[in-house]
This record gives C-alpha cells, sequence and structure tokens, in this order.
C-alpha cells in the first residue's frame, strides 16, 4: 500500500473507498508515454479493482466523479514528492551542479557524481527520472484539467488553479535544467522543452511533441501561475494556494531578470500576512509539520515519504549517507556570530549541513525568508520601496542570525544575505544562471551547465533534438 500514508496526510477526508491514487506516465523501450493507474484497494486490501490495459485511461472510472478527480490530484503531489522531484534530486542536484568550491560529492552514486563533475551522461539516472516524473506531474494535471465539468462547482476554480499551479511549476524546473538561461531583451530562440498541455490517453502523434522554445516555456509558465493565482484561494492548508502561485512567480520573474514583476509578486505575499519568520532559524527547519515561515512544504510522514534531502546530506546517525560534504569555503563566507554557521556540524573531521537532520521531517520548497529577499534584491535594483525599503526586509533576514542591524546596504550585501540563507536548499544553480556567475572555469552560459535531453528519450521520440556538447 505505498503511498497511502502520504495521502493520509494530504487527504481532504473525501468520503469514498475505492479511487485511483495517481496516474502514473512512464517510458517503455518502444511508445513514449504509456498511462497506467495506480489503485488504492479497499480498507481491508482484499478486493483490487481490476485494470483496464495498460495503455489506455479510462476516464469513466479514473476520471469520473467529484472525489475522483480530487483524489488524482493529491497523485500529482504524490508525484512531486517522488525522490526525482521535490523529494530531493531537484534541490540537491542545484548545489552540486553549481557548488564546486563549497561543496564536494563522496556518495558512491555515479548519476550525482557525473553531476557534480559536470560530466553527464545522456544515460543519466537522475536526469531520465526528473523528465519522466516531472511529464508524470504534467499529465496527471492535463487530465485534472479534462475533467473539471465533474467537480463540483464551489471547489471546481481550486481544483483548476492546483492543477494550473503544479503543470506551471514543473514547466518552470524543467526549462531551468534542460535550457540555456533565459536572456532578457533578447528573442530567446534556444530549445526549451516540450509544453504538453493536454492529457496523453493513448498513443498518437501528439505524444512526440518537438522541443518550445524558451520563450514559449517561460510564457506558458507564466500563464499557468497567474491563473492559478487568480482562481486559487488565500489559504489552501498543505496544498498549493494563491500565495504558493505569487511566490512562483516571483522566482520566474526573478529568473528572467523581470525585477518590477518579480517585486511585486513577492509583496503580494508578504503583504497577506499569512507568515512570519521563525523567531529561531534553526526552527525553520527539520520540522515534521509545517511552520509559520513555510509557504510550501513537501510532506514527510514516518511511514512513507521520499526525504533525499536528509539521505544525502545527513550522517548514518540521522537516517543518512553522507554523501555531501559542506567544504571551508563555504563555511568561511559566515561572519562571526552568524547563528546560521551553528546549522553545520562536523563527522569524521568534515562538516554536513543541519538543515537537514531529520528524515522524517517536511522538506521546505518556499520559505517567507527568500520572498523577503527578492523584494528587497528587487526593490534594490529598481530603486524602489514597495512595501518596504530594501534594508528594511534584508534587516529582518539579517538580524534573525543574530547579527547585528545594518544602517545601509548594497545589492552585493542582499546577493550575499541570499546565499548565506538559502544555502543547500536547491538555489545555488539557478543564481550562478541568472546573475551570470561561472561555476569552475566554466561560464554560466556553457553546454556542459545544462542537463542533457535523455537518450531514451530521443529513441522514442524523433521530434526530440539534444542538446549542443552531448
Amino acid at each position: 500500500m505505498k503511498n497511502q500514508s502520504i495521502e493520509n496526510k494530504l487527504n481532504r477526508n473525501y468520503d469514498h473507498q475505492l479511487m485511483p491514487s495517481q496516474i502514473r506516465v512512464f517510458h517503455s523501450g518502444i511508445q513514449f508515454m504509456i498511462i497506467t493507474l495506480a489503485i488504492l484497494f479497499t480498507v481491508a486490501c482484499t478486493k483490487p479493482l481490476e485494470l483496464t490495459p495498460a495503455q489506455v485511461l479510462t476516464n469513466e472510472t479514473a476520471l469520473s466523479t467529484d472525489a475522483s478527480v480530487k483524489q488524482v490530484l493529491v497523485g500529482a503531489y504524490d508525484e512531486m514528492a517522488l525522490d526525482g522531484l521535490f523529494g530531493g534530486e531537484v534541490l540537491r542536484n542545484s548545489e552540486l551542479f553549481a557548488g564546486e568550491g563549497e561543496v564536494v560529492w563522496v556518495g558512491t552514486f555515479e548519476a550525482p557524481r557525473e553531476i557534480f563533475n559536470r560530466d553527464i551522461l545522456v544515460a543519466n539516472g537522475d536526469v531520465e527520472a526528473f523528465w519522466a516524473e516531472a511529464y508524470n506531474c504534467i499529465n496527471i494535471c492535463n487530465n485534472i484539467l479534462s475533467a473539471l465539468d465533474v467537480v463540483n462547482e464551489e471547489d471546481r476554480a481550486r481544483v483548476e488553479g492546483e492543477a494550473k499551479c503544479l503543470r506551471g511549476w514543473m514547466l518552470f524546473e524543467m526549462t531551468r535544467y534542460f535550457a540555456q538561461s533565459y536572456e532578457p531583451g533578447q528573442n530567446n530562440t534556444q530549445p526549451g522543452v516540450p509544453i504538453v498541455l493536454n492529457p496523453t490517453i493513448v498513443i498518437d502523434e501528439s505524444s512526440t511533441p518537438a522541443r518550445s522554445t524558451v520563450e514559449e516555456c517561460y510564457a506558458q509558465v507564466i500563464t499557468d501561475l497567474t491563473e492559478a493565482e487568480s482562481l486559487l484561494p488565500e489559504s489552501n492548508d498543505v496544498f498549493v494556494d494563491q500565495m504558493v502561485a505569487a511566490s512562483l512567480l516571483a522566482r520566474v520573474y526573478l529568473q528572467q531578470s523581470n525585477f518590477e514583476n518579480a517585486r511585486d509578486a513577492a509583496d503580494r505575499v508578504i503583504a497577506s500576512g499569512n507568515y512570519s519568520l521563525m523567531p529561531a532559524y534553526k526552527d525553520a527547519f527539520n520540522q515534521v509539520e509545517n511552520t509559520k515561515e513555510d509557504i510550501f512544504a513537501i510532506q514527510i510522514s514516518e511511514q512513507d515519504g521520499e526525504n533525499a534531502m536528509n539521505e544525502y546530506f545527513a550522517t548514518a546517525s540521522n537516517g543518512g549517507r553522507r554523501d555531501i560534504l559542506i567544504e571551508d569555503a563555504h563555511i568561511a563566507l559566515y561572519p562571526s556570530g552568524d547563528l546560521r554557521e551553528d546549522m553545520f556540524y562536523t563527522s569524521q573531521g568534515d562538516y554536513l549541513s543541519g538543515k537537514w537532520k531529520n528524515q522524517y521531517a517536511n522538506i521546505p520548497i518556499i520559505r517567507l525568508a527568500e520572498i523577503y529577499l527578492i523584494r528587497a534584491e528587487c526593490n534594490q535594483r529598481l530603486g524602489t520601496a514597495t512595501g518596504a525599503a530594501p534594508l528594511d526586509d534584508y534587516n529582518k533576514v539579517h538580524t534573525r542570525a543574530a547579527l547585528p542591524a545594518a544602517t545601509a546596504v548594497t545589492l552585493d550585501d542582499i546577493l550575499m544575505e541570499r546565499r548565506l540563507e538559502l544555502a543547500h536548499e536547491g538555489f545555488k544553480y539557478h543564481d550562478v544562471k541568472r546573475l551570470k556567475g561561472i561555476v569552475g572555469t566554466m561560464p554560466y552560459n556553457d553546454n556542459k551547465l545544462i542537463y542533457p535531453i535523455p537518450q531514451r528519450e530521443l529513441e522514442v521520440n524523433k521530434n526530440l533534438v539534444q542538446n549542443p556538447g552531448y
């Protein structure tokens, strides 16, 4: 009964017994996508529902009622919580890909080693899993959007908003990893990833889409997230809500260097008053329930869930593998008295991040501290004070770390604060790309600083084109 405990944690108490928990999309050696259903059994688990052939998704059984559509929606969250997505690897690999000099991979797994060394094979397992699981989640969302007419009218906008938010989010992450950076002021015709907006039910020509441009990908991401923000309620328990969509828009616009829109989206989140910084920095992490600082977190339980951040960053005594060590050069970045430095601990003379010590803790994905720093950076760049002066937002985060309040602030100060505050949470690679930095001797736009399209995808979809250098 895999995934049942996570679904219980996410469950909206729908009154049903037999419901599909998710729609899976995976690859065979012959076809691009095959749809199957994972079925929840009765409480006694004694009478499984008979399945139709694996290549056919029957909406009559899977998406025919309000309750079934909502349960499939829970499956989208379950999908995004997998190891290959926000269960850890999307975050972990950002730190590995651009972390030379600040982190080091010492584990035995080859796929993350290739990413850390920026020498990725086209059959890299992490890259394959990311591609497949992201499109799994997108396809679940597309199937939900195709069945909105059976959703109760009072919930329809919320369900639509959740599906569009998750779909846009997945497309954003894929575009950032598989495509060259968005360049402000340019046409951005460089290849992105396929934009898939319709459910895959049967295998046909629509199952082998070509890559859209980066410009088209960002436009679709913004459309999905903007519509989601307008459809979602301001609060939605542990699910995505209006403020999650606005936070994601702030990230997207920041990645584009669209500072005005990023500032305004961040300001909407802060102005909602729904969140506040935890008084102690350490209390923003290793929590089994969402904190008041969490805008969105992956839900983990003792029975189920994949906290891969713990697996790779923590010691064996804390449930991990001790695969990623923190270099002295990173520790040296923290000023004297910065309590964030206390989050690191040592094992066999090496530093490890203490953000991921609890293997059963939720995984924070969007924290209020990030949103304060987005607003501060954008206001600083624009010479504005929307919501608050950049200095005020900077000091909210800075003084929480027990550092004295600054009397003046520069853009470099804000960027360093971001680097320290969000260290080892999945921001490193994306910040290097948008700030046009370097990794080792590689410039931000080096062909080896994006993922290859998985070879198996190229073999089953002749419309895909490989990235240069692979």
